[in-house]
């Protein structure tokens, strides 16, 4: 693959209560995957309960199958060939998150698989495992029966497949301050959930003939902000779209009063950073609360990388894939919640839900939503 491996990717998704905080570090050059989650109780004293996870792309000496039922899921390993003479020759390694199985013998064990995450948690105590002819089959007891499964692992394949479930239609918004970051990422989510990728800057430039950056000099941001507000109204109401956002703060999520179309779908802050680890990355999220960037700590899930490498666009796609499916998977009605604000008219009441028939002004400007 061409291009430098990024070298970092940070990501959290704040639920709209306790605002769970997941952070991961992601290098594709080695192919592995660092994830750190943590708990935000406020939004200027965060209380953080760490919870350590290390992840690595399976490594498999054999080929498997994987089957999902309704409260359970099957995992079958081709194991021709292998002396293996009963299942007390495997060593079956479960926790709710993670999953090694491997052959014992006198040498060094051989790992037919492991992978962590998993796609999503298990009850490891009730994991059985047997041999049947050529093949080991492990069953698991899933901890969330209504979710199915796509495949054993939190890969970029099962993370798109298994997201169309969970988003149930609702668009995603890119926010953040790089457009051509915004564009890319959105056009790998897109193309993995089967969406349709739409950006903002193109949609303004092909209806007013005029290149954004051309019109930011001669009107300047306020004028290019109110015009990108007026897009997103208008495409507020599409289902099953990704869209990229203006960039930097020329734009409409830029401007913490233009936030209330935003709020019609799930919104992603991708944004560039210097931090090394999640101990700076946690620092570098305390500052940017305390500094007031209202508008981007609106967003639902907040990705973090550093430097910008186009190659790599996947990989970030599958961060924002992997924190919105925690985020929703800690509050299953968010989608059914977002869908009801839209109904309602986007009235800038996110995520505290007015009945029909309530006034915005009635309450001062509630185009800022809950900060």
């Amino acid at each position: 693959m061409a291009g430098a491996a990024p070298a970092g990717l940070f990501f959290f998704s704040p639920n709209t209560t306790t605002r769970t905080l997941n952070f991961s570090v992601l290098k594709p050059n080695v192919l592995s995957l660092r994830s750190f989650s943590h708990s935000l109780s406020q939004k200027h004293n965060l209380g953080l309960h760490s919870c350590k996870c290390s992840s690595t792309t399976p490594l498999s000496t054999t080929t498997y199958e994987f089957s999902d039922g309704s409260s359970e899921v099957e995992l079958r390993l081709h194991i021709g060939g292998l002396d293996i003479r009963s299942s007390r020759d495997i060593l079956v390694d479960t926790n709710d998150t993670s999953l090694a199985i491997r052959v014992l013998g006198p040498g060094s064990p051989i790992t037919l698989i492991e992978t962590n995450p998993l796609f999503d948690r298990i009850k490891p105590s009730e994991t059985i495992w047997y041999i049947d002819d050529d093949q080991l089959v492990v069953n698991f007891k899933k901890q969330d029966p209504d979710l199915k499964w796509p495949d054993i692992m939190e890969s970029w394949e099962s993370l798109a497949a298994g997201s169309s479930q969970l988003l149930q239609g609702t668009s995603i918004f890119l926010v953040g301050d790089s457009n051509e970051i915004n564009q890319k990422v959105a056009q790998e989510l897109a193309t993995g959930l089967g969406y349709t990728p739409l950006s903002t800057k193109e949609l303004l430039e092909t209806y007013t003939k005029q290149i954004v950056d051309s019109w930011l000099l001669a009107e300047g941001s306020d004028s290019v902000a109110e015009a990108e507000s007026a897009v997103l109204e208008s495409i507020s109401s599409h289902a099953r779209a990704v869209i990229a956002t203006l960039g930097g703060q020329q734009g409409a999520a830029g401007k913490a009063d233009k936030w209330r179309h935003l709020y019609a779908g799930f919104t992603v802050w991708l944004s560039q950073t210097e931090a090394l680890d999640e101990d700076s990355a946690r620092q570098e999220t305390h500052k940017n609360v305390k500094d007031g960037i209202i508008s981007y700590t609106n967003a639902d899930v907040v990705v973090k990388l550093q430097g910008w490498y186009p190659a790599y666009a996947k990989s970030v796609a599958q961060a924002c894939l992997s924190a919105l499916k925690q985020l929703i998977l800690s509050d299953k009605k968010l989608p059914g919640k977002k869908s009801l604000y839209i109904r309602l008219g986007c009235r800038g009441d996110w995520p505290n839900i007015k009945p029909p028939g309530w006034d915005p002004s009635s309450e001062g400007d509630a185009t800022l939503g809950t900060q």
